[in-house]
């Protein structure tokens, strides 16, 4: 246990210090925000992939793969990479050049700003705060992991999690979460590399890792697993994993980082680097696999006999390596949770501080600040907010969700379903309706949460599980997006037949 607290000791000084070297260049609320657009693509590569690659990614979603099998792997791993990958390409480049065109900070920023509306920026100011409930997954997870290594209580455990990643963000903003995230990058990388490979032998052994899953129950190695109570049919597993990943980059903390360059070669640059280490951190969801040869089932059971899948993570590297390496790897899974955790605070902050609170303020105070008057106001209001939102998530996380995988995404999969009509539109169409992808983004918003809760009593003789959040995001996408991008078209379309005549 000392080793432990030593590891971690140092993590905790040298993150300190660069979230010291972000408050020395951060000037104000610009460059809290997004920077001063000098940081290298290689940099912003490794730090978008960090972030991307949360708890969720380190921690929540092997347990997903344990329970569910090759079904849940490849809606977890091919499914939403591919997805999430082939949007990222799509989006980048363009959202990039309007963002500098219309000196954007935030994506309700770049949405009000393409579509000359303040209200619709308000509007998806309002709807961010669903991310919310993703900042409740990562602490969740992060808490497990720190508990198990530290021996720690739950309620310390969120003391120190939420009091040291808010503070070096508090100070350093998105200097601070690139410096960390290069650090927490570089970390997860290795461990990816060392986990993954931790397991390889397995699939050689006799019996194969395959005939073990085999002989413990038939469909954990089905494509499609009859008896998953989320992954029981191909919609499930694959065209929602697509759809959902394609989705995921919509999130503020991801496609924002395209901002913080300024050439589509820096773009095609950061893309490289980041697509090479998703891939990697996408692929750490075999542990699942790797965890039902290797873990006792009950080291995942609480004290009420109920099986942990959170756990499965945590215990498989106590099994399968000393302690001295299980201590080190559990410090750099807290080092992958807080990785994104201070980019969705970045991002929850920066959207609700200027996007909501500013306009807010300005719209029934009446006032008419300039932009320097507006930074300053934001600014503060930013720090507000991040105080704000970990007293919440303390509150919260005293008594989490069973299922944290499924609480984180039903709220963030509820923002990027209202997100991705006004941004394909804006991106692909040069002339855009406003009432159009408001009303889509209503509606696809509508349908995820609709569907979610009412699904099976509306839907009864259907074989899609709408308590998967991806399925009823899924299908939300799939209803809003088609109809903005087809009504974009006709629009589009009349206006060149127009400028003709």
């Amino acid at each position: 246990m000392s080793l432990a607290w030593t590891l971690f000791s140092i993590y905790i000084l040298v993150t300190s210090y660069l979230g010291w070297m972000g408050y020395k260049k951060t000037k104000g609320f610009d460059s809290f925000a997004i920077g001063a657009g000098d940081l290298a693509p290689w940099v912003v590569g490794v730090t978008m992939a960090a972030s991307t690659a949360s708890a969720a990614t380190f921690i929540i979603n092997p347990g997903f793969v344990y329970v569910h099998g090759l079904a849940g792997f490849m809606h977890f791993a091919p499914g939403i990479a591919i997805g999430f990958i082939v949007m990222l390409v799509i989006l980048s480049f363009r959202f990039s050049r309007i963002g500098a065109d219309n000196k954007a900070l935030t994506i309700p920023h770049w949405i009000g700003n393409r579509y000359n509306s303040k209200s619709f920026a308000l509007y998806f100011a309002f709807l961010n705060l669903l991310s919310f409930a993703f900042v409740v997954l990562i602490v969740g997870g992060l808490s497990i992991v720190m508990q198990n290594l530290l021996g720690i209580h739950n309620v310390a455990a969120l003391i120190i999690i939420l009091t040291f990643v808010t503070g070096y963000i508090f100070s350093g903003g998105t200097y601070a979460h690139v410096f960390t995230n290069m650090l927490q990058g570089s970390l997860m990388i290795l461990v990816a590399l060392i986990v993954i490979g931790s397991g390889l032998t397995l699939f050689f052994n006799n019996p194969s890792l395959i005939d073990q899953l085999r002989n413990q129950d038939a469909s954990l190695t089905m494509w499609v697993n009859p008896n998953s109570n989320l992954f029981n049919n191909f919609y499930s597993v694959y065209p929602a994993g697509f759809i959902i990943g394609a989705a995921l980059v919509c999130q503020p903390h991801i496609l924002t980082k395209a901002l913080y360059l300024n050439t589509d070669k820096q773009v095609r640059q950061y893309l490289t680097v980041g697509i090479i280490v998703l891939v990697l951190f996408f692929s750490l969801v075999v542990v699942g696999f790797y965890s039902r040869v290797v873990i006792p089932p009950e080291q995942l059971l609480d004290a009420t006999g109920t099986l942990r899948q959170d756990l499965v993570m945590t215990m498989y590297i106590k099994n399968a390596f000393p302690g001295w390496v299980f201590q080190f790897i559990s410090v750099v899974l807290l080092a992958a949770g807080m990785s994104t955790l201070d980019g969705i605070l970045i991002g929850l902050s920066t959207i609700t501080a200027n996007d909501l609170v500013l306009n807010l303020v300005q719209k029934f105070k009446g006032h008419h600040w300039d932009r320097k008057r507006q930074l300053q106001f934001a600014h503060k209001a930013s720090h507000i907010v991040l105080v704000v939102v970990a007293v919440m998530a303390f509150l919260i996380c005293l008594n989490p969700p069973k299922l944290l995988g499924i609480f984180g995404q039903l709220g963030v999969y509820g923002l990027v379903v209202a997100v991705v009509p006004p941004l394909l539109s804006g991106i692909m169409y040069k002339n855009v309706s406003l009432p159009l992808v408001w009303g889509t983004s209503i509606l696809g918003l509508s349908v995820h949460f609709v569907l979610y809760v009412f699904g099976t009593s509306i839907f009864p003789e259907s074989e899609l599980v709408f308590k998967n959040p991806g399925v009823s995001a899924s299908l939300a996408v799939l209803t809003s997006t088609f109809p903005a991008l087809i009504g974009g078209f006709f629009i589009n379309k009349t206006f060149k037949v127009n400028e003709k005549e």
